[in-house]
């Protein structure tokens, strides 16, 4: 692979007709710089630009690129740059009917200046894109211009409360005024890091957990277009990070803070007006349970209720308490709740063993012999009911792996809800949790299977000892197996399953994951989605840090 070599000054001892230009200037190495980059960066002292391939298209170089041997593993680390844009060379095959762009959000900026975040949540969101089409590969990344983004950048400082941080008041009047502004959300964060989606129009918007941190995106271009902006009145100021979005529909929970409960909502495509569905009334507890995410059957939506609930007393704290924004209430249960989509009346309520878990897989209904719903399954990555997992996410942890096995558990939680009337639901391993090393998250499935009886999904595992899920795993959960693949020593992203278009095997596609390797490189990754096997790997010109969720868009 050629490489081409500047040294000097750095970028800025380029002409000005190059730099000073509102439009990105192609130069004959097939490469463009663009003012858009922020002009506080460090000058390059020795830029390589590796030809990535033969004709790439616009690429915009970092000003802030630290060589790689001096970066190791950069899943941790801030991105290098705020944007970029290449062809990748393959290695392997890219199936030639893979004709889409799969968006993958995340925190990736952990740090104003030289002030470094605490939490992995905290990182100002990262969008990276890969698109696919006639086996090539278009790469490219770019920050999420949120207001809490754009404020940072522009004071140097922190300015809206995020996951385990909060604005240090410069004195006793700021410090209420900013409680203030909590109250009535104004200082909340709108850093939408968590998740993106196409929505049933074809809109893709950002995600996080305020309902201000949600911000419609360019998927061609990564540019942000601006808030979405809700138009009925229903206030709140936070919902689930993972709605359910289908091509009919938008459903998602709002906790409600002040009288305990759930309100269940729907948004049809091609408007921004939330519908409401039914509520749900706590059972338990001082304040909601955390509702990150929630399932769904053909009828039913399913709204749990965790003993890991909100509270306003952390919340209110400048400084992060051990479980951040929420308490543990073991007194106060656990529960699963089932309200009917058409009606919004509650079918049942049950008591369940306790337990925690960010991510639900799937869910379906259990028939009996006339046909009649007879229970719901209900599966996630579960925790052990051990909310440890939520400190052990700090950077701090997650950069100082020191080769102790200090993942928690985890498993493939299975929830049995009766209909017989009975108070009482059972939560169960699916499969054995040795399977897939006793860890379990950032889960996927063929969306065909949503809110039907299943057989495959597609996680994080472990190999251990680790500190961090670090293999990518297919669960089988009729021969109750899993298949993993491991990159001795690397960080892969949320394995995305992406079903051959006619394909009538549930397996039957590939799954879509980007790395971040022990040498402090990264590249993305195809594996099949039936033998679980390595089809193709394309490496970035440089690190990638990890990140959270993501989505598909097909190409029309």
């Amino acid at each position: 692979m050629a490489s081409i070599k500047f040294t000097g000054a750095g970028i800025n001892s380029f002409p000005s007709s190059l730099t000073d230009s509102s439009e990105s200037c192609r130069i004959k190495f097939g490469f463009s710089f663009n003012k858009g980059l922020s002009s506080t960066r460090p000058n390059m002292r020795d830029l390589t630009v590796t030809s990535v391939a033969t004709t790439p298209p616009v690429v915009i170089p970092s000003p802030a690129i630290e060589p790689v041997h001096e970066l190791k593993l950069v899943a941790w680390k801030s991105i290098q740059q705020e944007r970029w844009e290449g062809e990748l060379v393959v290695e392997g095959e890219i199936p030639l009917w893979l004709h889409g762009t799969y968006l993958r959000n995340g925190p990736g900026m952990w740090h104003i200046g030289d002030y470094n975040f605490r939490h992995l949540f905290d990182g100002y969101a990262t969008l990276v894109r890969l698109h696919f089409e006639k086996g090539r590969l278009i790469a490219g990344h770019r920050q999420v211009e949120s207001e809490a983004y754009k404020a940072a950048m522009k004071n140097n400082k922190l300015c809206y409360r995020e996951f385990s941080e909060a604005p240090k008041p410069d004195n006793f009047l700021s410090y209420v005024g900013e409680l203030a502004n909590l109250f009535s959300g104004a200082s909340l964060t709108d850093n939408a890091n968590t998740g993106v989606t196409r929505l049933g129009d074809g809109r893709v918007v950002c995600l996080t957990e305020t309902i201000k941190g949600s911000i419609e995106i360019d998927p061609d271009t990564l540019e942000t277009i601006g808030q979405f902006e809700y138009t009925d009145n229903w206030g709140g100021l936070i919902h689930s990070a993972h709605p359910i979005v289908t091509e009919t529909e938008f459903l998602t929970l709002l906790p409600d803070l002040m009288n305990p409960g759930y309100v269940v909502v729907r948004m049809e495509p091609g408007t921004n007006e939330r519908k409401v569905i039914g509520r749900v009334d706590c059972r338990g507890g001082p304040a909601p349970g955390w509702v990150h995410s929630f399932p769904v059957t053909e009828h039913y939506i399913i709204v749990p209720e965790m003993a890991l609930r909100y509270c306003a007393q952390n919340l209110l704290r400048a400084e992060p308490t051990p479980l951040y924004k929420f308490q543990w209430h073991p007194e106060s249960k656990a529960f699963m709740h089932v309200m009917c989509k058409a009606s919004g009346k509650i079918v049942t309520s049950v008591e369940v063993p306790l337990y925690v878990t960010f991510h639900f897989i799937n869910a379906y209904e259990e028939e009996d012999e006339d046909g009649r719903v007879k229970a719901i399954v209900a599966d996630c990555c579960e925790h052990n009911a051990d909310t440890t997992i939520l400190d052990k996410l700090r950077l701090q942890n997650l950069r100082s792996f020191s080769g102790q096995d200090v993942l928690p558990d985890a498993r493939v939680g299975r929830f049995r809800i009766p209909f017989d009337g009975s108070p009482n639901g059972t939560l169960e391993a699916a499969l054995e949790p040795d399977q897939h090393g006793r860890g379990m998250d950032m889960c996927s499935i063929n969306t065909a299977y949503l809110g039907k009886k299943y057989r495959y999904a597609y996680a994080c595992g472990a190999q251990r000892p680790c500190n961090f899920p670090n293999t990518l795993t297919k669960i089988d959960l009729v021969e109750k197996t899993a298949k993993n693949w491991i990159d001795d020593g690397a960080v892969p992203s949320e394995p995305f399953f992406v079903a051959r278009p006619g394909a009538t095997k549930e397996d039957d596609g590939v799954v879509i994951s980007m790395i971040s390797d022990k040498n402090g490189e990264g590249y993305a990754l195809l594996l099949d989605g039936s033998t679980f096997k390595e089809i193709a790997r394309a490496k970035f010109p440089y690190g990638l840090p990890y990140g959270l969720h993501g989505c598909w868009v097909p190409k029309n």
